[in-house]
């Protein structure tokens, strides 16, 4: 018997083929091979939600490999992974491959395993079943709605919101969760607090801190001192109530269980906490730890599938645990019964083995040498926390002792806590994104009794702010999103990545920071179509699909009541005009953005004019807040609400620093599209320029002329008013360490340093595009970091001046060797460039032939190499570009120079024969009919896993 397995990736394929016989062919179909096509109409509603399908160049050869492997042999055996997208896979090959006539007499079966051992797929292969029906329609129905919410709502987006990209059914949610959180951080205002912290002393002399809970009979809650004047009050009161006795002594012992073994999204979580990989780097890892890697000549996957919500281990994974914790801890650190773990997930199917090694006695030490960096941490986070699943509980004693003083007005609490059996913690401890200030941390206690007498050795007052809630890590989002029910396990990582690349959030210090588009497309969808960004409303549909896995529902019921109210929906917006749509987002975004001031004054004034209004406005790049007297006033400034930390106020809006002494014109710190500059005085609005006239067609100008009508004279263009002068601020300073002094003195550039003593050209210091620089003559050299532009010297920019230059691209780039002079008498030198050596003259390079030695290059070969390259780009021997005989269709350098009268030119005596005239005129209508290219929006997102 001949057979064909088919398997998702060749590294997978590669492994499995080594665990089967001659009488298996194991191909792999990297993946789908066929899609829903990205345009309108792949799914359509109107015929009961009919699914068009597309192969593209990478699965039609696919198909085709599969379909010439199939000849001749008996039977198809799909094994592609064991979840509803690995299920999809081997439909869609299914499908495909009978649409193509290529399974004709062919038996087709369908094998899963959960790791890929030999064991384990010589099983499966003796288990075969038949596609699983529900599986399949679950992902149409995901499918589906993941295009109609992608396409049908994307175009909403980039009609009525210039500069968003797209929307998607999931990825908009996860985007509503982060800009909710930087709301609520953004309007966050800290709140003081005071604690009495003391340190207290035994007769034996042991000294242990406590914290004042009750004052004057009253338990002290958080905000119960909220000045320093109350917390000094505090401490008179503790210090003048010696001296103090233990009133009370509480003991207890805590057990603290293990953590389950990994789901998906709690491997994501984890391997961010620790090793700080993103979710999608955490899945091509473990991706690859699932294929298969060579150890020792032997091929082996080393963990089991690394898709799933499931925490329960196979009976044989739990015994090797127990018997691998007892050789190498001890019996104690064994629990007396097996640890049992129950999965959440409400869809039994989907509900696999957590992941686990395929072998828990490979030991992440025996395995490393054979491993990446990042494959060999993920293969011990992953060992450790299954081995630690089957640990025994840890054992501490925490403790409480409450210090009273003479007169009971003061109570002081002391807490501690000493692992008394680390149990599961020796091998294994979870991290946490925000550990909760609440947690009783203390260490080991004295050993305390009641009424016995200690002293107050220090008490002092301790000032807090309360803190803003922390911005979404990767971790925490997915813990979020899997709290919410919204998505599933394999659909994080890439929901996480389009949300980057869609420039809707930017990740600061590991953690999701909303950009101003994401914003604002939040906003217009909680406006317009609020009930699909709800998480309710998304975590239902979730589960509806998870019914359909089940076969409890039918799919085309789903997207039927789906799609009748989010068609309507749409249809609503269809009238709306961007005027309606900007007052919505101000409304909605003004209180955000324009927050009540403490003196009563108005926040929408405009600042730089004094009378405007400010409010949200609509730009090509995106949103921006702008003045109502737009253009007598172009006061903009970016999204956002300042927190007036460093430097940060200038987001708002300009910082006015003083007036300049000479000029009496204000000095301001402004904030631009790339980066922070100092101002001297206000741009002066200048009159609308004139529309261009549009070209005449083709012989109207001539015959008007030939008419005597005289053209119409061009009115005179209004100069433009001098724009005021701006410096950027120089690397290295801080926004809020400049002050008026330092911007006088930056704004004073460039300045003069002297001339150089070899050609008396002047040496001049400034800051330009690419940072601070000297210049000499027509060279410019880029200051090094330790320089000052301020306060360099003479000595030491002839210092610098002199040193060799490292630019790109040859400009100013190192000598070289001379080898010669080339006959116009300019050097030719020899380089040691990226591809390989060269040689170089004036703006030519030649690359050096392979079979001429650099040390044996000669001034001849080398004039004869400059010559080639020169014919070759049409350049000179000084380096100038020859002219074209004929001139290109699309020259632009051509289309600059003046252009002869057409007229003229027809009654040249050296004028074309009529036959020949006619020809460029062709050649001219066809590069007119010739459509231009457009920027295409980019692609709707979908969810899909």
């Amino acid at each position: 018997m001949n057979s064909v397995v088919v398997v998702e990736s060749p590294a997978k394929a590669k492994t499995i083929n080594k665990y089967l016989g001659k009488d298996y062919h194991v191909l792999a179909s990297f993946g789908h091979v066929r899609d829903l096509p990205p345009k309108d109409g792949s799914v359509r509603p109107d015929e009961d939600f009919a699914m068009s399908w597309l192969v593209e160049g990478r699965g039609e050869q696919r198909l085709k490999e599969i379909a010439s492997a199939l000849k001749g042999a008996d039977k198809l055996i799909l094994a592609t992974d064991p979840d509803r997208e690995g299920e999809a896979i081997s439909w869609h090959l299914t499908e495909e491959l009978k649409r193509r006539k290529a399974l004709n007499g062919i038996e087709v079966e369908r094998v899963v395993f959960n790791e890929v051992t030999k064991s384990a797929v010589l099983d499966a292969m003796r288990h075969p079943r038949a596609l699983d029906k529900e599986l399949v329609e679950a992902y149409l129905a995901r499918r589906a709605l993941d295009y109609l919410v992608g396409f049908t709502l994307s175009p909403v987006l980039w009609r009525k919101l210039p500069g968003s990209r797209s929307a998607g059914r999931v990825q908009s949610v996860a985007l509503r969760l982060i800009c909710q959180r930087e709301a609520e951080i953004e309007v966050f205002v800290p709140r003081e607090f005071w604690t009495i912290e003391g340190k207290f002393r035994t007769a034996a002399g042991q000294v242990f801190p406590a914290r004042l809970t009750e004052l004057d009979g009253k338990k002290l809650e958080k905000f119960d001192l909220p000045t320093e004047a109350d917390a000094k009050r505090a401490v008179a009161i503790v210090t003048g109530g010696e001296p103090f006795t233990v009133r009370s002594v509480e003991r207890k012992t805590v057990r603290r269980n293990p953590f389950p073994p990994f789901t998906t999204s709690t491997l994501q979580q984890e391997a961010s906490r620790k090793l700080g990989l993103g979710a999608s780097r955490t899945m091509r890892v473990a991706q690859r730890l699932y294929e298969g890697v060579e150890l020792g000549g032997e091929t082996v996957g080393l963990i089991t599938y690394m898709r799933t919500d499931g925490v329960q281990l196979s009976q044989e994974a739990i015994t090797a645990a127990r018997k691998l914790v007892a050789a190498e801890h001890g019996a104690r650190y064994v629990p007396a019964e097996p640890r049992q773990y129950k999965s959440t997930a409400k869809n039994a199917q989907e509900a696999h083995e957590a992941i686990r090694p395929s072998d828990i006695t490979r030991k992440p030490a025996d395995v490393a040498r054979y491993l990446e960096g990042d494959e060999a941490k993920l293969y011990d986070l992953i060992w450790k926390r299954t081995v630690a699943s089957q640990m025994a509980s840890a054992e501490l004693d925490q403790v409480g002792v409450d210090i009273v003083s003479k007169d009971a007005k003061a109570v002081m609490r002391a807490t501690g806590s000493v692992v008394t059996f680390d149990g599961f913690l020796a091998v294994y401890q979870e991290d946490r994104d925000d550990p909760s200030d609440d947690e009783e941390n203390g260490g080991r206690l004295p050993n305390l009794t009641e009424r016995e007498g200690v002293t107050p050795a220090e008490v002092s007052p301790e000032q807090h702010f309360t803190q803003p809630p922390p911005r979404y890590s990767e971790a925490s989002l997915v813990k979020r999103l899997e709290e919410l029910g919204i998505g599933r396990p394999s659909t994080y990582a890439s929901i996480i990545q389009v949300l980057q690349d869609r420039d809707y959030v930017k990740i600061d210090k590991k953690r999701f920071v909303p950009e101003d588009r994401g914003r604002v497309v939040t906003a217009f969808l909680e406006s317009f179509f609020n009930r699909y960004v709800e998480y309710n409303f998304t975590a239902d549909l979730e589960n509806q699909l998870d019914e359909i896995s089940g076969g409890r529902i039918d799919w085309k019921t789903v997207l039927r009541d789906f799609w009748r109210d989010f068609s309507a929906a749409i249809a609503g917006t269809k009238d709306l005009s961007i005027t309606q749509v900007i007052d919505e987002l101000d409304k909605e975004l003004g209180p955000h953005f324009f927050p009540e001031r403490a003196d009563g004054t108005d926040p929408r004034v405009c600042p730089g004019c004094q009378a405007g209004r400010l409010s949200l406005k609509l730009g090509k790049f995106g949103a921006f807040i702008g003045c109502s007297n737009y253009p007598d006033c172009r006061y903009t400034r970016r999204l956002g609400v300042s927190n007036g930390e460093d430097g940060s106020e200038i987001d708002m809006g300009p910082k006015l620093l003083g007036q300049d002494p000479t000029t009496d014109l204000p000095v301001s710190l402004r904030k631009g599209p790339y980066g922070t500059y100092i101002q001297l005085g206000e741009a002066v609005p200048g009159a609308p320029k004139p529309k261009k006239k549009k070209k005449k067609a083709k012989g109207k100008e001539e015959t008007g002329k030939a008419n005597g009508a005289a053209p119409a004279e061009a009115a005179p263009e209004t100069p433009e008013p001098p724009k005021p002068k701006r410096v950027s601020l120089p690397r290295g300073l801080s926004p809020a360490d400049v002050t008026l002094d330092k911007a006088l003195s930056l704004l004073s550039l460039p300045r003069h340093l002297g001339t150089h003593p070899e050609d008396q050209l002047p040496i001049i210091a400034g800051i330009g595009r690419f940072g601070p620089y000297i210049k000499h003559g027509d060279r410019f050299k880029s200051l090094a970091k330790d320089d000052d532009v301020l306060t360099i010297g003479m000595n030491r920019a002839v210092a610098l001046l002199a040193e060799p230059s490292t630019g790109r691209g040859g400009r100013g780039g190192a000598p070289g060797k001379k080898i010669g002079e080339h006959p116009d008498g300019q050097p030719i030198t020899l380089h040691a460039g990226r591809y390989g050596q060269y040689v170089k003259h004036g703006k030519i390079n030649a690359t050096l032939p392979n079979n001429i030695e650099p040390e044996q290059l000669t001034v001849e070969q080398a004039v004869a190499l400059i010559e080639a390259r020169a014919q070759a780009k049409g350049v000179k021997r000084g380096g100038a570009k020859t002219k074209a005989k004929t001139k290109p269709a699309n020259d632009d350098a051509a289309l600059a120079e003046p252009k002869a009268p057409k007229i003229k030119a027809a009654a040249s005596a050296t004028a074309k024969p009529p036959a020949k005239a006619k020809a460029p005129a062709k050649a001219k209508a066809k590069a007119k009919a010739k459509p231009k290219a457009k920027t295409a929006p980019a692609a709707p997102d979908t969810d899909g896993e």
